[in-house]
């Protein structure tokens, strides 16, 4: 009966070892730059996370320049470019998630989930258009 006991204890211990390695082991997911600009977005958050490249743009309804960002990115979209708007009041919780602290917040991020480039404020269209194409070059 004792060895039955340990045999039990012995393989929990065991279990809860490779729970603990497992953790470690697993990106501790979205990173925050402390800057108001992820570092990484977890890409099954948001459409499309098969395509090669995402554009976010952090907007709010009370924001007067969110949409003049929002048209910028949205003219990107094609099979190659996945694009998204979240809004915060539809989406808080990206928001808050990824450290969003001010609105429009454009984000360039590449098929692994990593932040490759980012605008505060709406960004010049020639900017955001070029700089997508160097990274997609």
């Amino acid at each position: 009966m004792e060895r039955v006991a340990l045999a039990i204890a012995l393989i929990a211990v065991a279990i809860g070892v490779a729970a603990l390695i497992r953790k470690r082991a697993t990106p501790a997911g979205p990173t925050r730059t402390g800057s108001g600009v992820p570092a990484h977005l977890d890409r099954g958050e948001f459409v499309r996370p098969d395509a090669p490249w995402l554009v976010v743009a952090f907007s709010s309804t009370s924001c007067l320049s969110c949409a003049g960002a929002w048209e910028k990115v949205e003219a990107l979209e094609s099979s190659e470019v996945a694009v998204q708007d979240v809004s915060f009041q539809e989406r808080r919780d990206l928001h808050e998630r990824y450290g969003v602290h001010s609105v429009p917040l454009v984000v360039v991020v590449d098929a692994d989930g990593a932040v490759r480039a980012s605008y505060r404020g709406p960004p010049p269209a020639a900017d955001l258009w070029a700089k997508l194409a160097e990274l997609r070059g």
